[in-house]
């Protein structure tokens, strides 16, 4: 193995990857975010009503994932961010969709109609990205280093929390806290950082799969993980375009492109954690080509999500994590994830072995990558010195947002689509940072007048 330029990483951004280490690499990153990309599908057919429909909707999300992740690496024509930018199906539409279903399943629209107008609706709004990867130059004057890095730690806080709530057992398992489940994620985190403070090199590239390897096996041997039988999952799922048909208005994709304008907010931060990460430039112009073309394949992601039938995507976080932990940067690496996911997409009974991972095992696994996309978004933050402006811009979106998160009611008596808009840290702490960021007057920096001179 060819050992990386880049120091504290086994594999540099450009560095090539043989087979072995590179397959190993991208499986890590296809469990830590597995769970992440059909949590939405599952949840939205529960809600709506669309059982029938959730092993497709799966399928086609692990592929359009794939196809994402492939072209975010890969870089074409200038669409792409050239890293490892694992598309996934984002939670921050899951509130807009749920209640665009739920108005259109009142009025008496049957499964089909009602994917038919939010696969149209999502089309449209996936525009919005594209357009504004356009305008990047701008955009990357408003959002500064406090915003962006004020957006990567929401973010972070915001996924420990799911991370955490699979440590205790799942949403909703009967033995939620449970000593054992608290024991199986222990025993997963221990392994990974034991593997990954050693000082050999293979060691710390499979910590993630071997933590993850052991915790299954532990919780097999203790009676703790109910592996169910694949033979009625389908073999092969064939794709098509606008499966469900193609509907559109107005009044229902408006709110839709809004949470997309306000998802790019999040894909910067996710970005420039990503570069800083894999120690590339975080300003410059490099720096915005990658902006611009990571953005514009957000776009073409959520594109191909509407004609295939998901949902729609944007890069995710809890990938830099893997990469911190890992050491493999690689853009080719990025390419085998891509490949994975859409094979997971084509053959569902794939997925479905992987989906049987326990919960503990999976939290205790995704705890320290999350906690260091917190980290990442405060050496962000910290890159230049914090003023009073400063303190008091993160200070109001750490306070506002992540206040939201934990007490939800407090938006009850908001009309539904600002709830749900504004109902996570993310968002409206994004928003309030780029805000004040916008608003509030730049403090005057103190002239220093050499010794034996004085100012005229």
């Amino acid at each position: 193995m060819s050992h990386s330029s880049e120091k504290g990483l086994l594999y540099g951004l450009e560095a090539r990857i043989t087979p072995l280490p590179a397959f190993i690499a991208a499986l890590q990153h296809v469990l830590a975010s597995m769970v992440g990309i059909i949590t939405p599908p599952l949840i939205i057919g529960g809600v709506l009503g669309l059982q029938a429909w959730v092993p497709y909707l799966i399928s086609m999300s692990l592929l359009v994932s794939g196809l994402g992740t492939f072209l975010q690496a890969r870089r074409v024509a200038g669409i792409g961010a050239g890293m490892i930018c694992l598309q996934g199906t984002s939670f921050a539409f899951l509130g807009i969709i749920l209640s665009t279903g739920l108005m259109l399943k009142a009025q008496g629209a049957s499964p089909q109609q009602m994917l038919a107008m939010i696969f149209g609706c999502n089309l449209a709004a996936a525009l919005v990205p594209i357009v504004v990867s356009r305008c990047m130059g701008v955009l990357h004057k408003i959002l500064t280093p406090v915003v962006t890095g004020t957006v990567i730690t929401l973010i972070g806080i915001s996924l420990i929390k799911v991370s955490m709530t699979d440590w205790a057992g799942g949403n909703h398992a009967a033995d939620f806290g449970a000593p054992a489940n608290l024991a199986l994620g222990a025993l997963t985190l221990l392994v990974i950082v034991a593997l990954n403070r050693s000082r050999l090199r293979w060691a710390r590239l499979v910590a993630v799969v071997a933590g993850i390897g052991v915790g299954c096996a532990v919780a097999a041997i203790t009676g703790h993980a109910a592996f169910k039988s694949v033979a009625e999952v389908p073999w092969l799922a064939l794709p098509g375009f606008f499966h469900f048909g193609f509907a559109f208005s107005w009044s229902l994709c408006l709110p839709i492109a809004l949470v997309s304008l306000i998802s790019v907010i999040e894909a910067v931060g996710d970005l420039t954690a990503n570069c800083m990460i894999s120690q590339q430039p975080i300003s410059g112009e490099a720096f915005e080509r990658r902006l611009r073309g990571g953005i514009m394949a957000d776009g073409v992601s959520c594109i191909l999500a509407a004609v295939f039938s998901a949902f729609p995507n944007t890069t995710f976080a809890q990938n830099n994590g893997v990469i911190q932990m890992t050491g493999v940067a690689s853009r080719y690496v990025g390419m085998v994830i891509g490949l994975l996911l859409a094979l997971l997409g084509l053959f569902p009974v794939i997925g479905a072995v992987v989906q049987q991972i326990p919960p503990p095992v999976l939290g205790g696994a995704t705890l320290v990558m999350f906690g260091s996309v917190v980290a990442a978004g405060i050496r962000v933050m910290t890159q230049r010195p914090l003023g009073r402006r400063e303190m008091l811009i993160i200070a109001i979106a750490f306070g506002i947002g992540l206040g939201v998160e934990a007490v939800p009611d407090a938006l009850k008596q908001l009309p539904p689509m600002i709830a749900n808009l504004f109902g996570h840290a993310v968002t409206t702490g994004g928003v309030l940072a780029m805000v004040l960021n916008l608003l509030l007057p730049g403090e005057e920096r103190p002239v220093t007048v050499p010794q034996g001179e004085t100012q005229g």
